[in-house]
């Protein structure tokens, strides 16, 4: 059940500040006391426009990230970062964002920094708004490593990492961390293909630890690389055998997928909470309040709004900052409107 009806939510990712970004291309010439600051700065950014427009649910907009999972590769010993992917040029894709050869046995002795991030947001986020953290799941993060003859392929792969990926969130649980993201947007991409029962198990050994000690939600999405897809966009494979995730919380994509589906909330909201995808965050039309009033009503037509949240579908972090912020001001301006009708 919802803290409260009708909460409102964000994934995890927000926009790069422009300075942020510009820095990111020459951080050599940062000390770490410097880059620590701009870690810091951004983060006051991306809260300051989320408590702007009066989200319930807000996040450090994963700012020391470059991107939502590729990051964590710099914090896992045993493998070889690629310093560049064989396709720099033509049309955007995922073959852009490299792959990472396997050399030795998998660990991350200094955790995954996921810790450290909530830390930071702690630090500079006002009182009031409830603060999520998130980590991609154990099958998403081994997307990018490249088997190899200890790990023949991603299932092995996936359970090296899984202890690692479990251990992150038990210490972001003993950090004071109350609302917990484990992301797995590879098993709704690839999920029609794969053993469903199989991808459960593996979430829920994930998860096993930190089960009810926070609040645990998933997001389930079809990818966004530069505004693209890269899944099969539809949940009906997936359900309801994913209604046996060991969460409080699904997420679904539903604002670019022109709400097909939606009747699956309905089947989630029997076992959990449904948070809704309503704006889309790979398009530039920005959606008015009254927009957001229709959809929220559609929602509302298969799970009670004590069962129901209303999100972005996916992180905003590949959104310009100023569509961004408009999008989340009319998120919030409509479902407040809901609750008041």
């Amino acid at each position: 059940m919802q803290p409260h009806p009708l909460r409102t939510t964000v994934i995890g990712s927000y926009p790069m500040p422009c300075w942020l970004e510009c820095a990111t291309t020459q951080l050599d010439r940062f000390g770490e006391a410097d880059r620590e600051e701009l870690r810091e700065d951004a983060v006051v950014a991306a809260v300051h426009d989320q408590c702007a427009v009066g989200l319930d649910v807000i996040t450090d907009g994963e700012q020391s990230r470059f991107d939502f999972n590729l990051s964590f590769y710099g914090y896992l010993d045993g493998i070889c970062l690629e310093a560049a992917p064989p396709r720099r040029f033509g049309p955007p894709a995922h073959d852009q964002r490299g792959r990472h050869e396997v050399l030795a046995e998998l660990s991350a002795p200094r955790g995954l920094g996921a810790v450290e991030e909530f830390r930071r947001l702690c630090k500079v986020a006002p009182a009031g708004p409830v603060l999520k953290a998130s980590v991609p799941g154990p099958y998403t993060l081994s997307g990018r490593l490249i088997a190899n003859q200890q790990y023949p392929d991603r299932y092995a792969l996936t359970e090296a990492l899984l202890p690692i990926v479990r251990r992150e969130l038990e210490h972001l649980v003993e950090a004071g961390c109350q609302e917990l993201a484990v992301d797995e947007p590879s098993m709704s991409c690839y999920g029609a293909t794969e053993d469903v029962p199989r991808l459960v198990d593996i979430f829920n050994r994930t998860v096993e630890s930190v089960a009810g000690r926070c609040r645990l939600s998933t997001h389930l999405c079809f990818g966004n690389y530069k505004g693209h897809p890269v899944g099969r966009r539809s949940y009906t494979a997936l359900f309801p055998e994913f209604t046996q995730l060991a969460v409080d919380e699904i997420h679904v994509e539903m604002a670019n997928r022109e709400f097909a589906e939606l009747e699956i909330i309905e089947t989630i909201a029997r076992d959990k909470d449904v948070a809704v995808g309503i704006i889309d965050v790979k398009s530039y039309y920005i959606e008015t309040p009254e927009d957001v009033v229709e959809r929220t009503r559609r929602c509302l037509q298969y799970v009670p709004a004590e069962k129901l949240a209303l999100a972005p579908d996916c992180g905003l972090g590949q959104t310009a900052r100023w569509a961004a912020r408009k999008k989340l001001a009319s998120l919030v301006a409509g479902v407040q409107c809901v609750r008041d009708s």
